[in-house]
């Protein structure tokens, strides 16, 4: 049986973004809906419905997709929180939250995300790296508007 330390992830993240938390915010949704692209850059288009119980997806079109999760938490510009899957498609219980705060010369957005569930260990290993690319992506978006 594994160990508690196995059952979970916590990954913790911070950036400084040289842009008003409005306009990060609205980099951040474009990063996490149609602008969306994995850690190669490759482009991975996603579907974000802002409202509280709202679904973020990947729509590969004819009805057929990959649900990562459900908006739980939705308070522009400052925070947006999601629950769910995110990338992994089995057994897992996740929580992402994406917060903003105003700084001197722009905005902080950190990501905390949480998990519970026998977590593979390529998720694992990939995920700090993931985030890691998410923010940066979100930060030249913002910082280039």
């Amino acid at each position: 049986m594994p160990d508690s330390h196995e059952l979970t992830l916590d990954i913790s993240q911070c950036i400084e973004i040289h842009a008003a938390p409005g306009e990060t915010y609205k980099a951040l949704i474009l990063r996490l809906s149609s602008e969306n692209s994995g850690p190669d850059n490759k482009p991975m288009p996603m579907v974000l419905e802002e409202w509280p119980g709202g679904r973020w997806f990947r729509d590969l079109g004819n009805g057929q997709g990959h649900l990562w999760g459900f908006v739980q938490v939705i308070k522009p510009p400052t925070l947006l929180e999601i629950h769910g899957p995110m990338f992994m498609s089995y057994a897992v219980a996740g929580h992402l939250q994406l917060r903003l705060t105003q700084i001197a010369g722009g905005a902080e957005l950190s990501l905390r995300h949480r998990i519970l569930g026998m977590v593979e260990d390529g998720h694992r290993e990939g995920v700090t790296l993931g985030w890691g690319s998410f923010l940066k992506g979100v930060k030249v978006m913002a910082e280039s508007a």
